[in-house]
Order: C-alpha cells, then sequence, then structure tokens
C-alpha cells in the first residue's frame, strides 16, 4: 500500500496543487473506492466525496449511504447527490446519466469550494473506450484517450489521476484495506457498448488494454497537434466577407479542410454537423456544387462560401 500511496501522490501533484482542496466522486465500486483511499492517504484533511444516486435502480440510495460510512470512518465528508430528473431518460440512458453526474459534481465542487473533482478514470477505461469508438467509426478527435484533466466549472477541475493504473491494481489497493465494493449489474450487461468491451478485453487473450490506452494517448497527442495547426491555419484560410465565410481549401488535406469547416460553421453560430453529414457535404463541396447543412448554405468550387440558409432550406 506504500508504494501505491507514494506513487498515487506524484500522479495527483502533476494535475493539481499541494494545497487545494480535492473532490473524490465515489461510486462505491472497487475503482473509485481505490480513488477514495490514496486520495485520503495523499492528501489528508483536504479531499470531500460525493457519490451520485442516479435513481435508476431501487437500491441506489442503500449504496450511496454504504459509500457514506466508508468515508466517515476515514473522516472524509461525504454528500449524496440525487438526480434531478422525473423519470429516468429511456434513450441514451448511459449518456445522459454521465451528463447528469457531471453537472451535479460541478454544482457541488463550486458550492464546496473545492478546486478540482477526481475521477477514477484508469487504463481499461482508456482501451474500452478507444474499442467502442473503433467500432462506431470514429474519427482521431474520438478515438483520442480522456485527457487528465480537463475544466469542469469555472474554477473547478476534473482530474483523472488513475490513468496510468490497471483495474486489477485498484482492485488489489481495495482488498488490502477490507473493503467489499459494491456491485453495479450495469457493468455487465450486455446491452450497453462498455460492457460487451468489457467482457470481450477479458476474454481475449492478445489485446493487452495498457497498450490500447497508449494508443488512445497518442492519437489524443496527434488530434491536440492537429487542432493546433488548424487554428493557425485557419488566420490564412477563413475570411469573414459580408455575413458569409470564405475558405480556402486549395492543396490542404482533408483532414484540415475538415477542421477548418467546423471552425466556419462555429463562427456562424450553427451547431457542429454529424460527422458523416460533414463528410458528404465536403465531397460535394470538392465537387463545387452547393448543399445545406445545419442551417447553413455552402457553396464549392475554388474558395468555397458559407452563409445563413434562407429559411425553407434549413427546413428541408
Amino acid at each position: 500500500m506504500q508504494v501505491g500511496k507514494s506513487r498515487f501522490a506524484a500522479d495527483l501533484a502533476a494535475l493539481i496543487g499541494p494545497a487545494d482542496r480535492i473532490g473524490i466522486a465515489v461510486s462505491g465500486g472497487p475503482d473509485s473506492l481505490a480513488l477514495l483511499l490514496l486520495a485520503a492517504q495523499a492528501r489528508p484533511g483536504r479531499i470531500e466525496a460525493a457519490t451520485v444516486d442516479h435513481r435508476l435502480r431501487p437500491e441506489s440510495r442503500a449504496e450511496a449511504e454504504v459509500v457514506a460510512q466508508i468515508c466517515a470512518t476515514l473522516a472524509v465528508p461525504h454528500t449524496i447527490l440525487t438526480a434531478r430528473w422525473t423519470d429516468p431518460p429511456i434513450a441514451n440512458l448511459q449518456a445522459s446519466a454521465r451528463e447528469e453526474r457531471y453537472a451535479l459534481l460541478a454544482e457541488w465542487a463550486v458550492e464546496h469550494h473545492l478546486a478540482a473533482v477526481a475521477t477514477a478514470h484508469h487504463a481499461d477505461d482508456q482501451a474500452e473506450t478507444l474499442l467502442m469508438r473503433l467500432a462506431r467509426g470514429s474519427g482521431i478527435a474520438g478515438l483520442g484517450a480522456a485527457r487528465p484533466r480537463r475544466p469542469l466549472a469555472d474554477g473547478v477541475a476534473l482530474v483523472r489521476p488513475l490513468l496510468g493504473w490497471r483495474k486489477a491494481e485498484l482492485a488489489a489497493e481495495v482488498a488490502a484495506a477490507g473493503l467489499t465494493p459494491l456491485d453495479d449489474p450495469s457493468n455487465r450487461d450486455p446491452r450497453h457498448d462498455r460492457a460487451r468491451m468489457r467482457a470481450w478485453l477479458g476474454e481475449t487473450g492478445w489485446a493487452d488494454p495498457e497498450r490500447l490506452a497508449a494508443s488512445a494517448s497518442h492519437l489524443r497527442d496527434a488530434n491536440e497537434a492537429l487542432d493546433w495547426a488548424s487554428t493557425a491555419l485557419a488566420d490564412a484560410r477563413l475570411v469573414r466577407d459580408g455575413d458569409a465565410i470564405k475558405l480556402d481549401p486549395a492543396g490542404l488535406p482533408r483532414e484540415f479542410q475538415r477542421r477548418l469547416l467546423l471552425k466556419a460553421f462555429a463562427q456562424l453560430d450553427a451547431l457542429p454537423p454529424r460527422g458523416p453529414d460533414l463528410a458528404n457535404a465536403m465531397t460535394a463541396l470538392g465537387n463545387g456544387e452547393t448543399c445545406t447543412l445545419a442551417g447553413l448554405k455552402l457553396e464549392g468550387g475554388p474558395k468555397w462560401r458559407l452563409t445563413r440558409a434562407p429559411p425553407r432550406a434549413r427546413r428541408s
């Protein structure tokens, strides 16, 4: 446990200042319990914990109260955050639950004057996400790994200090502490993409989650480099012309054309379109054709021209 403590302390110190107060998101599963234990040792007196009760299962409240009891034994203040929906969403349940969870955690962190909220995402999670998004045909931005740190709310960061840890290592930390983690059956529900990928990774003998997670990190770095380069390109290749934006695509790789188009959409206050729809529009523009997408009129040719589409075209 001592090796794990020093390792975690270094991982956390790379993401958040030593004097900052940190929130820990704890569901009660093995990963988040390990995060709680490690954080309590690394930053005694400077952490608080929260458990989100999504109200998706009858036992969820009792499970949150079990986490509260564990926190009490560790002298860690704990709050139960309750999902605010009247009826749980039917479509995209996991995505909706994640959105509500982060919204609740952000509000809690601001109210409690926390500098960051830490979550227990680890290397196996990174590998599962990469495989899920490969199966969906995601581009390089979607294939990139989760960032170790990102904004969560004004003045609050979301940090992931366990991205270099394997799930088995975290389970060992919990077992060494004599704790029994809670079991959420949805983690094994084959209706969910992540559960299917998790099962497949557990069965296969050749797909190494650590190497998959490393590939996801490389893809994230590549995506950030492309973003940086496209931002510089935008100064030269995107020109405002009255109510229109003109884009010069000449000689640019298709990926830079795509990113510049998305920047033009943002400048015209248009929602970013779905990947396949944008790809079809790019093909049309390359052929000198005109099309409408996300409320914009796109005209092809040597220079691509984007304007707000007339009302009738927007409805079509």
